[in-house]
């Protein structure tokens, strides 16, 4: 069954805006949990911006599902998720001026550096994921790297999507979302996991959901948005719904 990892960092940006202890991310996944969600996933950045280093540490002392650190491949992250140990660690590129990821993690530019880190990270008992764009020379160098895992960046689809309003006979649309199919194809057939996210949203999901093999989509924003009006618990159960009917 594909599973929903949901990302938790914009309810520590809501707590940052007054630097005090509410909302509370800890709450949050507790909340994500009981709504069905498989994986809890939380960007330690280098500005701190909103997830602190103690939310990772008590995250991984608390959470009853699986943690996915998000990081850049710095020695600074390493050290952190080699003593915290979440179960999983993702490779992203960080750009201290953008407001969220913008784009996939270069990893045949920087081939040497990220064999290092991997195994670095692999060594330390985490499975090991790379987020990067739907291309097949990314999708190859991540396997040369040595990452278990490949997440393709689903912004430019999710951007198709509202410029077309969702209607597939528009040409862009559909060639964004044959070009995460192909690259989730080509990670299977080279052994690795295939996931997904970025920007997807109650609308724009069930496309993806329904691509075969995709493992796990991570989602964040929308569900916390949706949040603010339903309450955490019951955002994350009708995106795990609608994932769900649309794998099946």
């Amino acid at each position: 069954m594909i599973q929903l990892g949901v990302n938790i960092d914009h309810v520590a940006t809501v707590r940052q805006a007054r630097r005090g202890v509410e909302p509370d991310p800890v709450r949050a996944a507790h909340e994500a949990e009981l709504g069905g969600a498989d994986g809890i996933t939380v960007h330690l950045r280098e500005d701190r911006r909103h997830i602190q280093d103690l939310d990772v540490e008590r995250l991984r002392t608390t959470v009853n599902v699986k943690l996915n650190l998000e990081m850049a491949a710095t020695d600074e992250m390493v050290k952190i998720a080699r003593r915290i140990k979440p179960q999983i660690s993702m490779l992203v590129p960080e750009g201290r001026q953008e407001v969220t990821t913008e784009g996939g993690l270069d990893v045949a530019k920087n081939l040497p550096l990220l064999k290092d880190v991997v195994a670095r990270l692999k060594d330390g008992g985490m499975i090991v994921s790379a987020f990067i764009d739907a291309e097949s020379r990314q999708v190859e160098a991540a396997k040369s790297a040595g990452f278990d895992v490949c997440e393709v960046h689903t912004g430019p689809y999710a951007a198709a999507f509202a410029k077309a309003g969702g209607d597939f006979l528009m040409k862009p649309l559909a060639d964004e979302l044959a070009a995460v199919r192909d690259a989730g194809a080509l990670i299977q057939r080279l052994g690795m996991r295939f996931n997904a996210g970025h920007a997807l949203n109650y609308h724009n999901v069930k496309p993806i959901a329904s691509l075969l093999g995709a493992t796990e989509l991570h989602i964040g924003h929308a569900i916390v948005s949706r949040a603010v009006f339903t309450g955490l618990r019951e955002a994350v159960r009708e995106m795990k719904r609608l994932m769900v009917e649309a794998a099946t």
